[in-house]
């Protein structure tokens, strides 16, 4: 990695850390990064964006040490989730306290990408969880470089084309409660958004869900 490259990550991070907002390339499309911690630097995503704040925003995090830091994951769940991340893969699951409501629009459930980017990886490990969402105003195409990005943001890193370029495939990892007659929940288990390897995923959730007794996966 050259130094001007580790200079504009290391601004990256500082930036975050400070509360600022930065545009930065993942495998899928690009996306706009704040302390996923602080609702200050949030609701300056959700401004930029010009969203709504009853529309949940996902995290972005480097390790799967840092997803048990915002998520409640089962010893089940995560073999399954270890198959699909890294990669261009939401996956919805049970958000822990620490987790902003702004973030999630108020919802127990947050959105959780691994992206499978150096860059992104390099900015996340020093900052921790940071914001996952496109970096477009809502509605709009989401960029695929830095060329197409038109929001303004405190900074924008250029990691070149996407290499997907187009928007992660979500997966509901959401838990049911258990029923009477059985002694634990199970697992709700849906995909919600067909996109970048959406096949890939299905292979996955195909060959593993249902040998782990799973519920709730609809064979597409």
């Amino acid at each position: 990695m050259h130094t001007e490259e580790k200079d504009r990550i290391r601004n990256a991070i500082d930036t975050i850390k400070s509360g600022g907002t930065v545009v930065y390339p993942t495998e899928t499309v690009y996306g706009l990064g704040a302390d996923a911690f602080s609702e200050e630097a949030v609701r300056k995503v959700y401004g930029i964006k010009r969203k709504y704040l009853s529309q949940p925003l996902s995290v972005a995090i480097s390790s799967f040490e840092m997803l048990h830091e915002v998520a409640s994951v089962d010893s089940e769940s995560l073999e399954l989730i270890t198959e699909l991340l890294p990669g261009p893969v939401t996956v919805l699951l049970r958000k822990k306290k620490v987790v902003p409501d702004l973030l999630t629009a108020a919802s127990e459930v947050v959105g959780v990408r691994f992206p499978d980017n150096e860059i992104a990886t390099r900015i996340i490990k020093e900052t921790g969880p940071i914001t996952s969402t496109s970096a477009n105003v809502s509605g709009r195409n989401p960029p695929t470089c830095v060329e197409e990005v038109e929001i303004k943001a405190d900074i924008i890193i250029n990691g070149g084309k996407s290499k997907y370029g187009m928007p992660s495939t979500v997966v509901d990892m959401t838990k049911t409660r258990a029923t009477a007659n059985e002694e634990k929940a199970n697992i709700k288990i849906e995909i919600k958004r067909r996109g970048a390897c959406y096949d890939r995923v299905l292979h996955v959730l195909r060959s593993k869900a249902a040998g782990k007794g799973l519920h709730g996966f609809p064979m597409p």
